[in-house]
C-alpha cells in the first residue's frame, strides 16, 4: 500500500475504480499525499495503467473489476469512483450496499433524481458519500469567496465565470459522445464545476436559461454552452464553458456596488497534477502563484491596462478535499461536498437542458431538504 499514517494508527484503505484522466492525474496522486489514506487497489485491465500506477505507487494492488473491491470489502475503508460517467450511480450504488464509503467523481449521476437516491441510500446505511467537486478549492474561487465574504464588492451584482479552451478538433471519447446514456458534453463536464462554484457563491437559483450548441465538425454533444442564472438573492450568474474559444476570455469577472474583481488564467493544480508534480514536494508551495497572474480589483479601470489593485491569490488545495475525506471517516464529520450538493447542481444542468431544448427560461421550484 502507498499513503500516510496519521500516527494515530491504521491509515484507511482506499479502493480506486478507474485509472483515466480522473483516476491518474487526480485522485490517485491526492489519496496518496493525504495523512490517514493509503491507496491500496486501484481497478483497470489496462497494462499500460496498471505499469504507470504501479510505477508512481510502489505496492499497489489491482484488481480486474469492481466486484472484486465488494468481495474484499472488509479489507477496505473507502471507495472512490473515477470511472465513466455512466458507470458512477451504479458502481457507487454497489458500493454503498457492500458496506463501504463513497466519493464519488463529478457528475454523480446523470439527474438529480438520481443524486438524491444516492444521498438517501448513503443515510439510510450510515455511510459516507461525497462529489469531487475540486474546483472548490481552485485559488481564484478561494480568493473570491474571501472578497465576497469580507464585503470588499460591496453587494454582488453579476457573477461572470468562464471555463474555455481552444480545441477546434475533437479528441473521441466519452466525454464527447452525444448518446444520453453517456453524459458527456460540456454542460455536465465543465458546468458541472461553473454551475456548484455559482451555488456554494450565491445561493440557490430560481431561474436558468441556457444556450448549448454543437459547432465542431462531426462533433456530438455540447462544445459551446452559455447558463445564465437568477439567484434567489437577485444575484446573477453568466457562466461559459466552450472547447472552441480563439480568445480566452477572464476566468472571473465579478461586479459588485462598489468594486470589481477580474481574474485571468485557471488554476495551476491540474497542469501541475498532469506534469507529475505532488502536494508537499518541490519548491514554492503548492498552489501557489506568481504575481503576474493575480487577479486586479477596483472601480472604473480596465484590468488589462493596469487598473486597479493586484490581488494576492490564495493558494489552490485540492488536497484539503481529502484531508477532509479522511477527517470524516476517523471522526465522523461532515463530508466535504455531500451528494446534496451535488444535487442541487444536476437540477440546474438539468433546467439548463431543457431551457436550451425549449428556447426560455426555466424556474426552479424550491427543492427538497438537503440533509
Amino acid at each position: 500500500m502507498t499513503g500516510n499514517d496519521t500516527g494515530n494508527g491504521t491509515p484507511s484503505r482506499v479502493g480506486l475504480i478507474g485509472y483515466g484522466l480522473a483516476g491518474s492525474v487526480f485522485h490517485a496522486p491526492l489519496i496518496a499525499a493525504t495523512a490517514g489514506l493509503a491507496l491500496d487497489t486501484v481497478v483497470t485491465t489496462a497494462p499500460e495503467r496498471r505499469e504507470q500506477a504501479r510505477a508512481e505507487f510502489p505496492g499497489v494492488r489491482f484488481a480486474a473489476s469492481p466486484e472484486e473491491l465488494w468481495e474484499r470489502a472488509g479489507e477496505l475503508d473507502l471507495i472512490v469512483v473515477a470511472s465513466p460517467n455512466k458507470t458512477h450511480v451504479p458502481l457507487a450504488t454497489a458500493a454503498l450496499e457492500a458496506g463501504l464509503p463513497v466519493v464519488v467523481d463529478k457528475p454523480v449521476a446523470g439527474s438529480a433524481a438520481e443524486a438524491r437516491a444516492l444521498a438517501a441510500l448513503a443515510d439510510e446505511r450510515g455511510l459516507l458519500l461525497s462529489v469531487f467537486h475540486n474546483r472548490r478549492w481552485d485559488n481564484d474561487f478561494r480568493t473570491l469567496a474571501r472578497l465576497v465574504k469580507g464585503g470588499e464588492l460591496g453587494d454582488v451584482q453579476r457573477f461572470e465565470s468562464r471555463f474555455e479552451r481552444w480545441r477546434p478538433r475533437l479528441k473521441g471519447g466519452w466525454r464527447e459522445s452525444g448518446a444520453t446514456e453517456e453524459i458527456g458534453g460540456l454542460l455536465y463536464d465543465l458546468g458541472s464545476h461553473v454551475v456548484d462554484q455559482a451555488l456554494v457563491l450565491f445561493g440557490p437559483a430560481a431561474t436558468v436559461y441556457a444556450e448549448m450548441d454543437v459547432r465542431r465538425p462531426g462533433a456530438e454533444a455540447d462544445d459551446d454552452t452559455f447558463i445564465a442564472l437568477t439567484h434567489t438573492n437577485g444575484v446573477r450568474s453568466h457562466l461559459y464553458v466552450s472547447a472552441t474559444t480563439a480568445q480566452l476570455g477572464p476566468r472571473f469577472r465579478v461586479l459588485g456596488s462598489e468594486a470589481g474583481y477580474v481574474k485571468y488564467g485557471l488554476d495551476p493544480q491540474e497542469a501541475d497534477l498532469r506534469d507529475g508534480k505532488r502536494p508537499g514536494t518541490g519548491a514554492g508551495g503548492w498552489g501557489v502563484e506568481p504575481e503576474s497572474l493575480w487577479g486586479r480589483y477596483g472601480a472604473g479601470q480596465s484590468p488589462l491596462t493596469g487598473g486597479g489593485h493586484p490581488v494576492e491569490s490564495e493558494p489552490g488545495d485540492y488536497p484539503a478535499y481529502y484531508a477532509a475525506v479522511a477527517a470524516a471517516l476517523r471522526e465522523g464529520t461532515a463530508p466535504p461536498v455531500t451528494a446534496y450538493e451535488a444535487a442541487a447542481t444536476l437540477e440546474v444542468l438539468e433546467a439548463a437542458r431543457r431551457s436550451a431544448r425549449e428556447g426560455g427560461a426555466v424556474s426552479l421550484a424550491a427543492g427538497p431538504a438537503t440533509g
